[in-house]
């Protein structure tokens, strides 16, 4: 007959070896599900620039992944902040307290990153700022726990400048939506001017949502630039292009508007006949090559529109966070934020992207030029590539952050 108290100690010499073991190797994903929050405008003047096609992305980004990781469920969630820092700012601590959301998509525009980032930082939570422009994300304001995925004003309006500077198109007068966007891009743009011995002929700020902004066109009418530069966004740009051409302005040969904040649905919204010509930078087009024309036309079978940059970075920066838990087989948000760094980006966003220690994603970058109505061959049809910027040139380069993470 077996000994019974024999058996017994095997039992619990068994039940001690599985919770040991269990301790030391807990579940690799915390509370069972990866939680993706896409915040982002819906409502206000960034909605078709973020807005429902960035939360499309992100799901489609999931459903690709396979929809688990690690053997988790991976659950998209969103919310609408409508471009109101505040409340942008209560949705994303309420995610990270009470839903465990263990990383916030898009954040567009550039206060409501801010404010998001500074509490990522603090809840240790990752914030991937795919549809945020500031340079000051990866600068003054940098955070171990945010990376700025899609592009920076620098890489915009730098480029912009520079390159019509350079055809002969070297003075300019600045015309600035009035928060942290805005001013990033005149200063990045100011920079770039100086640097190529480009002249000021003035600037004005606007208030964001401007009903009206032809008072501060007629100023940069009179100011005798031969380029006035858009530093706003969204609603804002589009509204001061049509205003421009009540004025002659891009139409009548002696000034140029050139937009350095300018998104494929703001030429959408413009149509061609009003944005033809001007030159942008950009850090997609859906248009490029067969990748990007193939997951395009998938994001357009669900929407009813190409996707913008942002839309495209949103998706591409969800599945490298999502590689990222799979190759550390965790979820931990310095874990995977190590594998992000560590890893390159090749998809149909960028190729040989790689992510700094100041949090900045660099990558390829593409001068365009805005098609003529009669150059263009089918809807969305609307830029001619000029020219590709390399990343070691696109954005400013690693030495020159302002960012306490790097070290000189």
């Amino acid at each position: 007959m077996p000994d019974i108290r024999t058996g017994a100690a095997v039992l619990a010499c068994a039940t001690l070896f599985a919770a040991t073991a269990s301790a030391a190797d807990p579940a690799p994903i915390s509370d069972g599900v990866v939680k993706i929050g896409v915040l982002t405008d819906m409502s206000s003047i960034f909605s078709d620039i973020g807005g429902k096609g960035s939360v499309v992305a992100a799901q489609m980004a999931v459903d690709d992944f396979g929809g688990k990781v690690l053997g988790a469920p991976i659950q998209v969630v969103s919310a609408d902040h409508q471009n109101k820092t505040d409340v942008a700012a209560t949705l994303a601590r309420g995610w990270f307290d009470n839903q465990k959301v263990d990383v916030i998509q898009d954040a567009l525009p550039s206060s409501v990153a801010l404010a998001v980032s500074n509490l990522g930082k603090l809840k240790h939570k990752i914030v991937i700022a795919s549809g945020a422009g500031t340079t000051r994300l990866s600068n003054e304001d940098c955070s171990p726990y945010t990376i700025q995925y899609s592009y920076d004003t620098y890489a915009f309006a730098a480029n912009t400048v520079k390159a019509l500077a350079r055809r002969g198109d070297h003075s300019w007068y600045f015309l600035t939506v009035d928060y942290a966007l805005g001013a990033s891009l005149e200063k990045d743009g100011t920079e770039a001017l100086s640097s190529v011995g480009g002249t000021l002929k003035g600037k004005a700020r606007h208030p964001i949502n401007s009903a009206d902004l032809s008072s501060y066109l007629l100023q940069g009418q009179s100011s005798g630039a031969k380029v006035i530069g858009l530093a706003n966004a969204g609603a804002d740009t589009v509204n001061a292009i049509k205003t421009a051409a009540d004025f002659g302005i891009n139409t009548a040969g002696k000034q140029k508007l050139a937009g350095l904040h300018m998104f494929i649905s703001d030429i959408h919204s413009l149509g061609l006949q009003a944005a033809q010509g001007m030159t942008l930078t950009t850090s997609f087009y859906w248009d490029r090559d067969d990748a990007t024309r193939a997951w395009s036309q998938r994001f357009f079978d669900k929407t009813g529109r190409m996707p913008t940059l942002v839309h495209a970075g949103v998706y591409s920066s969800t599945t490298h966070y999502l590689k990222a838990i799979q190759a550390a087989r965790t979820d931990d948000s310095d874990a995977v934020l190590a594998r992000m760094r560590e890893t390159p980006v090749n998809d149909f966003f960028a190729k040989n992207g790689t992510i700094r220690a100041d949090g900045l994603m660099v990558h390829d970058m593409y001068l365009v030029e805005v098609k003529r109505p009669q150059e263009s061959k089918r809807p969305w049809d609307y830029y001619k590539i000029k020219s590709v910027i390399p990343a070691s040139e696109a954005f400013r380069p690693l030495s020159a952050s302002t960012c306490p993470l790097v070290r000189k």
